[in-house]
């Protein structure tokens, strides 16, 4: 008796130091809390993917910064977008590891974001450059195979013109199957809008005011758009994300309330478009959020987290239509992951 007696009085005790704890902690600040039931139920997350450990068969062709990179899940290759000094700026992989060639191409200064468009066959690529020299602040398109295309704003000239066309540090574009291009200008520059430009470069809407308000910016740094016509927009320095009508460009709400700890850098969907991959740099972290129905955006709901090593700082990500695969562009880690489904 006297054993069980000195268990229930130890147990009791723990109990009772352990609420006066939470009570305590509560008067000081209610985001510790909070901060204690967001890690309990982070930590009943169920994961969804998980590293793909032989993907690529050999890191040492990442020679620089990858800031970005795209799938061409018809083909199996992987383009990723690199920075540094006399590097190649864009490298070419296939879904299973190999390493087939690079880019050496002298009209790409610094490369930030990088899309596939699927509208042509074989498939083309969108870069944007934020470069300060005599090919920077523009949107370039680019063939499969490194040929450019075409070239959208105003090649060493930072602007806000509408007409011509001009950019300020561009961060990312994303071409719908309409052919019709999303453009979020700019990664710190002047600008801090969005656009929705036809292929002939007729300006169908934009947003384009910095500040905290609904449809406005601070540094809007990844775009998509999902199957129920709607704009996803990583709001970074605002650490939320907004939706908007892809057809009218109304504002249709946004999500702050996953991004305490860091903000969102990018937006890309699952193939089955049942969730979004956003990166969170500063953490080294990459969040799978549930996308809603169509409707009321409402709160974002977390579904399951990848924590990456510390200083890994994933920049912007891409998903293989085909495999699911996600592909993450790592700035500290200089490098491409590749994580793959559990099912």
């Amino acid at each position: 008796m006297k054993l069980r007696s000195v268990l229930f009085l130890s147990v009791f005790a723990v109990l009772v130091v352990s609420v006066m704890f939470v009570f305590h902690c509560y008067e000081i600040d209610d985001k510790v809390i909070g901060g204690f039931v967001l890690s309990y139920f982070r930590s009943l997350e169920t994961p969804l993917y998980k590293l793909d450990p032989g993907w690529p068969r050999f890191a040492e062709h990442f020679t620089g910064q990858s800031f970005g990179v795209a799938v061409d899940s018809s083909s199996g290759l992987v383009y990723v977008a690199q920075r540094g000094d006399d590097v190649p700026k864009v490298l070419v992989f296939s879904e299973n590891g190999f390493y087939l060639g690079a880019w050496n191409t002298t009209t790409l200064e610094m490369p930030h974001g990088i899309t596939l468009d699927n509208n042509t066959i074989p498939p083309s690529l969108w870069i944007t450059d934020v470069g300060n020299g005599n090919y920077g602040h523009t949107v370039k398109k680019y063939s499969s195979s490194g040929e450019l295309v075409r070239v959208l704003g105003t090649a060493g000239r930072a602007g806000s013109s509408l007409n011509p066309l001009q950019f300020d540090q561009p961060a990312e574009a994303f071409v719908d199957d309409a052919e019709d291009i999303y453009i979020v200008d700019g990664d710190g520059g002047m600008n801090n809008r969005l656009l929705k430009i036809t292929s002939d470069l007729e300006v169908l809407w934009t947003h384009g005011e910095k500040g905290t308000q609904p449809a406005q910016f601070n540094i809007p740094h990844s775009v998509t758009v999902d199957s129920y016509n709607r704009v996803w927009v990583a709001d970074r320095k605002n650490k939320r994300i907004q939706a908007f009508n892809s057809v009218t460009g109304e504002w249709l709400g946004s999500w702050s309330n996953c991004f305490k700890d860091d903000a969102p850098y990018s937006v890309r969907l699952t193939a089955d478009k049942k969730y979004m991959i956003v990166a969170q740099l500063n953490i080294s972290q990459i969040l799978i959020l549930t996308v809603p129905p169509v409707g009321v955006i409402g709160d974002c709901h977390i579904a399951s987290t990848i924590r990456l090593a510390e200083e890994v700082k994933p920049h912007l990500v891409d998903v293989s239509l085909k495999t699911d695969a996600i592909y993450v562009a790592e700035i500290g880690a200089q490098q491409v992951q590749k994580f793959v489904s559990y099912s």
